[in-house]
């Protein structure tokens, strides 16, 4: 993965996504690619089609923000794709920017992990595992220190068990994965997973092509089939850590007084 042409990459495949006929434009069985072609595009932007291919290609790098306002209507962004846009469209290369991974907790938020009486754990931006306590282990092996989620949930057979949804679960994750790493697109721990996945699973390779993006927080309640205990549903909160960048505490809680409440207070008793 490079980020090399973010804002090209990212373009296209938003413009591919896109029927001509959603945006009120022609559609024939004669198109030879998907969705809407380059001069579509910059028709609906209200800009010249070889500026937005040049955008496309990687020649031009400086949209200003009215050419990216105007881009986001054509391709009908959401708000967090409109941001991720934003995002890409002012990166550089990596030999202009640096940032030092952290891989490590503070010592309070690890001693507060563990003290909570419901699934816990801190995540990093790659959605590598740093700290988890004895509940979360329980219900997810992928929810150990030194995991990383996504390894777990592409490659890892009990994992996909796990999630009764695991279509919609692995999208969203993606989705959240891409709009996480954006600003260390081309680090060696982005490079490392990306290439692993993109080589092991298909559906993360299907995913990855989509460039969705999403929030970390504000995730929906998510259903789990688990071997013990049969089916839960659960919500999940995700609290951003001061201090470290790009880590959040993660905490898993089901509605006071469900069923999943008493089967989540079972497992703790386990």
């Amino acid at each position: 993965m490079s980020n090399s042409n973010l804002l090209g990459e990212y373009l296209r495949a938003r413009r591919e996504r896109i029927h001509p006929g959603d945006v009120g434009l022609p559609s024939d069985d004669n198109r030879r690619v998907p969705g809407l072609r380059r001069e579509e595009v910059a028709l609906l932007a209200g800009i010249s089609a070889d500026y937005y291919l040049r955008l496309e290609q990687g020649r031009n790098r400086n949209p200003s923000p009215a050419v990216l306002d105007s881009l986001a209507r054509a391709l009908d962004l959401d708000d967090a794709a409109n941001e991720h846009l934003r995002r890409v469209a002012a990166s550089r290369p990596s030999s202009t920017r640096r940032r030092r991974r952290r891989t490590s907790t503070p010592a309070t938020i690890r001693l507060l992990v563990e003290s909570l009486n419901l699934p816990s754990f801190v995540e990093d931006d790659h959605f590598d595992v740093l700290a988890a306590n004895r509940l979360a282990e329980a219900l997810s092996p992928s929810f150990q220190a030194g995991q990383n989620r996504l390894l777990s949930m592409f490659l890892a057979p009990e994992e996909r068990a796990l999630f009764p949804d695991w279509e919609a679960v692995t999208a969203d994750l993606v989705a959240a994965f891409r709009a996480s790493v954006a600003d260390v697109a081309d680090d060696a721990r982005t490079v490392e997973l990306v290439g692993e996945l993109s080589l092991r699973s298909q559906r993360f390779r299907e995913l990855w092509s989509r460039h969705d993006v999403r929030p970390r927080v504000g995730t929906p309640p998510v259903r789990l089939t688990h071997p013990q205990l049969g089916e839960m549903q659960l919500m999940r909160e995700k609290l951003v850590i001061s201090g470290p960048s790009g880590q959040l505490l993660v905490i898993w809680h089901p509605h006071p007084g469900s069923d999943s409440a008493e089967k989540l207070a079972l497992l703790a008793s386990l």
